[in-house]
C-alpha cells in the first residue's frame, strides 16, 4: 500500500519553554494545543520543574549550549515553521534562544512568561532587562498579561486605555504585533488588545468563573505559533488562539486542589465526536422505528438527542428534524439527523450537563400515570417540575422554562434524574424526557416499554 501524505508539508511548530510536571502548562500543554490544531510539534526544554496545581516545588535548568542543541538538531533536520516561547528563566538561557532565533529567522511568539499561576516566580529579575534587550527585538508577536505587561511596559494598567498605551511602548521596544490579555482587568467579558503597525483590535470572549485556567498562557501563545506555522496571517492566528483558549477554560479539567490546567484539545474532540454522536441517534432512532412505540408518541411527536461532550448550546445537540410520528403501532422519522435542530430536547441535556457532565442524552415521550409507574418500576429516579410555578420573569424569556423546570427538578432530588415529567400548561402538553449517557440506551428502555403497553392491551 502507497502512503499518501495528506499534504506536501505537514506544517512543524517548537515549543521553546519549561515542563510541567502537572502537566497543565509548559511544553505538556503547548504539544497538546499543537495537536488539536493539526501541526507537529517540536520541543526544546529550558527547565524541568516540579510543580502541581498549587505550587512549583523545583526548578532544574537545562544548560544554555543544551537549549541551542536542540534547537538546532530541528532546524536541520524537520524544520520549523514558527515557534513559541514560554519559561526562559535565565539571562544565560534568553541569550542562546535570541541568538538561535537570528540565526534561524522563524516568526516567534513570546509568552513572557513571569509568574506562575501558583504565585511563582519562572524568570528570574536579572533575565528580565535580558528579555526585553534580546528577546523582543526579534519577536513577531508578544503575549503578555496584565501584570508583565506592566513589568515591560514600566507603568500601572488600571483601565483600557492604560492597556492600549502599554501596547504601544511595547511595541516601541521591537516586537513586530503585541496582544495585552485583559483575563486580570475587571468586567463581564475578557478583552485582549491587538496592536500592530499602530492598528489597534479587540478580541472579546465572555468571563468564565472558574479554577481551571492554569496555562492559559502557554495555550494562547502555542495556538498562535500553530496558526502561524499554517501561515495563517498574524490577526487570524490571534483570533483562533482566542477561540482555543475560551474553550479550553470553559471546559478545564478539574483536577487538584488548586487551579486546575485548561483544556486546549476540547474543541478537537468536539469536532472528533460529531460523527458518532450521529451514528449513536442514528441508531437510537432505529431502534424506535423498528419497536411498538407508537402509543409513547406525543401529539407533538417524540425525539431523541445527544450532545457532544463539551456542548455550549443547541447548534452542538444532534436530534431528528421534524421528529418522530406516530403511524399506528410504529413511529417514522421525518427526516436524518442533524445538529441544531432541537430546541426542546437540547434544553434539557445542556442543563442536565453543566451539573453532570455524562448526561448527554434525552428522549421525549408523551405523559400517563401508567408509563410512569413503569419508568419507577424500572428503578429510575424520577423528578417534575410543574409549568405552572413558573416565575413571571422566567415566563417572559424566550427558551428560558425548561432550563428554570430542570433546575427545579433536579433541586426536588438533589441531583441528575433519570426521568423528568411535568403535567402540562395552557397549550402545552403534559410530556416524560428520559435523561441518560446514551440515546441508544434509552431508545431500548422506552421500545421495552412499548412492548408492555402493546402485552397488556
Amino acid at each position: 500500500m502507497v502512503w499518501i501524505p495528506l499534504r506536501e508539508k505537514v506544517p512543524v511548530a517548537m515549543t521553546i519553554a519549561g515542563s510541567d510536571s502537572g502537566g497543565g502548562a509548559g511544553i505538556e500543554a503547548d504539544l497538546k494545543t499543537f495537536a488539536a490544531l493539526g501541526v507537529h510539534g517540536t520541543v526544546a526544554v529550558t527547565s524541568i520543574t516540579a510543580q502541581n496545581t498549587r505550587a512549583v516545588t523545583g526548578v532544574q535548568d537545562v544548560s544554555p549550549e543544551m537549549v541551542s542543541r536542540q534547537i538546532e538538531a530541528v532546524v536541520n533536520d524537520i524544520g520549523i515553521d514558527a515557534a513559541k516561547t514560554g519559561m526562559l528563566h535565565t539571562s544565560q538561557i534568553i541569550e542562546a534562544v535570541a541568538r538561535e532565533v537570528k540565526r534561524y529567522a522563524f516568526p516567534l511568539v513570546v509568552d513572557p512568561v513571569m509568574i506562575a499561576k501558583s504565585g511563582a516566580p519562572l524568570l528570574k529579575p536579572e533575565a528580565k532587562r535580558t528579555l526585553i534587550k534580546l528577546l523582543l527585538p526579534v519577536a513577531t508577536v508578544l503575549t503578555p498579561n496584565l501584570r508583565e505587561a506592566e513589568e515591560i511596559a514600566g507603568m500601572k494598567i488600571r483601565s483600557m486605555e492604560d492597556a492600549r498605551r502599554a501596547a504601544r511602548r511595547i511595541a516601541d521596544l521591537g516586537p513586530k504585533a503585541v496582544v495585552v490579555k485583559g483575563g486580570h482587568m475587571r468586567g463581564d467579558s475578557s478583552v485582549d488588545i491587538f496592536y500592530q503597525d499602530g492598528t489597534y483590535k479587540y478580541l472579546e470572549a465572555p468571563r468564565i468563573e472558574t479554577k481551571t485556567t492554569h496555562g492559559t498562557g502557554c495555550v494562547f501563545s502555542a495556538a498562535i505559533a500553530a496558526e502561524l506555522a499554517k501561515g495563517r496571517s498574524l490577526i487570524d492566528a490571534v483570533k483562533t488562539a482566542k477561540e482555543i483558549v475560551t474553550a479550553g477554560i470553559m471546559f478545564g479539567i478539574p483536577i487538584g486542589g488548586g487551579h486546575g490546567p485548561v483544556n486546549p484539545t476540547a474543541i478537537l474532540y468536539m469536532e472528533s465526536e460529531r460523527w458518532n454522536v450521529l451514528c449513536r441517534v442514528r441508531k437510537a432512532v432505529e431502534i424506535l422505528e423498528s419497536s411498538n412505540v407508537g402509543e409513547l408518541a406525543p401529539e407533538v411527536g417524540m425525539n431523541v438527542a445527544m450532545a457532544l461532550p463539551y456542548a455550549k448550546d443547541r447548534s452542538d445537540v444532534a436530534a431528528v428534524p421534524g421528529r418522530l410520528r406516530r403511524m399506528g403501532k410504529h413511529v417514522r422519522s421525518a427526516s436524518c439527523p442533524e445538529f441544531g435542530v432541537s430546541s426542546h430536547l437540547a434544553s434539557y441535556i445542556l442543563e442536565a450537563m453543566s451539573r453532570e457532565p455524562m448526561f448527554r442524552a434525552a428522549l421525549n415521550i408523551r405523559y400517563s400515570e401508567k408509563i410512569l409507574r413503569k419508568l419507577r418500576d424500572k428503578g429510575l429516579l424520577i423528578s417534575s417540575y410543574d409549568r405552572r410555578e413558573e416565575p413571571e420573569h422566567v415566563k417572559r424569556v424566550e427558551g428560558a422554562t425548561i432550563p428554570w423546570g430542570m433546575k427545579t427538578a433536579i433541586e426536588r432530588v438533589g441531583r441528575v434524574p433519570d426521568v423528568v415529567y411535568h403535567l402540562g400548561d395552557w397549550g402545552k402538553e403534559p410530556m416524560i424526557v428520559l435523561l441518560g449517557e446514551d440515546p441508544v440506551d434509552l431508545a431500548r428502555m422506552v421500545a421495552s416499554i412499548g412492548e408492555e403497553l402493546y402485552e397488556v392491551d
